[in-house]
């Protein structure tokens, strides 16, 4: 019963795909993608020129969605369309780009076609490319395969079947089907077997870089140190000069003082010639009573 629910569940994801791609047929579209989510499916289209499958005002998804609805019964599609940034990179974009060639111009420069294609895939940075194309409808006497290959593509190994991008197209002509494959290893790819050879001199000159590097880091930090210290000396030659003003401030008197100065000094000499003159001398004091004396003597 689980295999036939998982069939069965491919095969609807296939018929919504083959659907989408049929009425999407326009030369910027690429593949649609199906994702379950809890809200319901979630229909993912990639495309190079997204404004062509919206439509004016998104009727074309509209109408996308009603159909999904009803027809494939689909409860809550979500259909969410992706830009495709560099379609020469994206093999689904190339095999439709040129099953849209053959169904304009017919089949008979396909070689021109392939080489063309092939070309701007590696102009685009792809490290290796590879087309096939086959068919009742490639002019030959029968069908034929006509293989475009340039650089370095893996054929085996994990490499090829999980990250080399894979992409086929079908074009139905007059003469016959006509079916192209396509495959792309793009360059942001890491080979296992990818060997990278550095150079001594290339080693040399980054060392260089290197000590120059720390040299000027070093001179930087010795000329930021000395900066500082000097710094701290002024600051600290200014501290010392303030506290000199300030100690010869109270040093040296001011003017008013010693004026105060002067004038008590001439007061106390003028006190003492004052006390000097009222105060008799000794001698004086000895001649007054030799003459008081006499005085009596002669009386």
């Amino acid at each position: 019963m689980i295999d036939r629910d998982t069939i069965k569940r491919n095969i609807d994801r296939f018929k919504i795909e083959q659907y989408i791609a049929e009425e999407l047929d326009k030369p910027g579209y690429s593949h649609t993608e199906i994702q379950k989510t809890p809200l319901g499916e979630k229909i993912i289209i990639h495309t190079s020129k997204p404004g062509l499958i919206v439509g004016r005002k998104g009727e074309s998804v509209r109408k996308l969605t009603e159909v999904l609805k009803t027809r494939f019964g689909l409860e809550n599609p979500q259909i969410e369309i992706t830009e495709v940034t560099n379609p020469f990179l994206n093999p689904h974009s190339v095999a439709k780009g040129i099953i849209h060639t053959f169904n304009r111009f017919g089949p008979k420069r396909f070689k021109m076609t392939g080489h063309k294609s092939l070309q701007n895939i590696i102009n685009a940075g792809a490290l290796g490319a590879e087309i096939v194309i086959a068919g009742r409808g490639v002019p030959s006497s029968r069908s034929r395969t006509w293989r475009f290959s340039a650089g370095y593509l893996k054929k085996s190994g994990d490499i090829a079947e999980n990250f080399i991008k894979k992409g086929s197209a079908v074009a139905h002509l007059k003469s016959g089907s006509v079916g192209v494959k396509v495959s792309i290893l793009t360059p942001d790819i890491d080979l296992p077997d990818k060997v990278v050879i550095y150079d001594k001199s290339v080693q040399v000159e980054e060392s260089s870089e290197e000590k120059t590097e720390t040299k000027t880091e070093k001179k930087n930090e010795v000329s930021e140190k000395k900066t500082e210290e000097k710094s701290t000396d002024k600051k600290e030659t200014k501290v010392d000069v303030k506290d000199q003003k300030e100690a010869k401030e109270k040093e040296v008197p001011k003017a008013s003082e010693l004026k105060e100065k002067k004038e008590t000094k001439v007061d106390v000499k003028d006190q003492k010639e004052a006390k000097e003159k009222e105060v008799p001398k000794a001698s004086e004091l000895k001649d007054s009573s030799k003459k008081q004396d006499g005085n009596n003597k002669k009386e």
